[in-house]
C-alpha cells in the first residue's frame, strides 16, 4: 500500500511538473503578447470610431498597425534566440 502511494505521488509531481514546463515553453513571452493582445484591442477600436478625426484615426491605426508589426518580430526573435 505505501509503495502504491509513493508511485502515485510521483507521478502527479511529475506531471505537475511536466505541465509547468509546457507552459513555461509555449508562453515564453507573457508581456509581449499581453502588449499583442492590448494593441488589437485599441486597432479594433479605432476600426469602430467615426472618421471625422482629421485623419488622425487614420494616422492612429497605422501606428498601431506598425506597433503589432514590431512585437510580433520582437516574438519571433525572442523565439529563435
Amino acid at each position: 500500500m505505501g509503495r502504491r502511494i509513493t508511485v502515485f505521488a510521483l507521478l502527479v509531481i511529475l506531471t505537475l511538473a511536466l505541465g509547468y514546463l509546457a507552459g513555461c515553453a509555449s508562453s515564453g513571452q507573457p508581456h509581449m503578447n499581453a502588449a499583442l493582445d492590448e494593441l488589437r484591442g485599441a486597432r479594433q477600436e479605432l476600426d469602430a470610431a467615426l472618421a471625422d478625426k482629421g485623419g488622425h484615426r487614420e494616422r492612429a491605426i497605422a501606428l498601431v498597425d506598425d506597433a503589432i508589426t514590431h512585437v510580433r518580430a520582437g516574438i519571433d526573435y525572442a523565439a529563435t534566440h
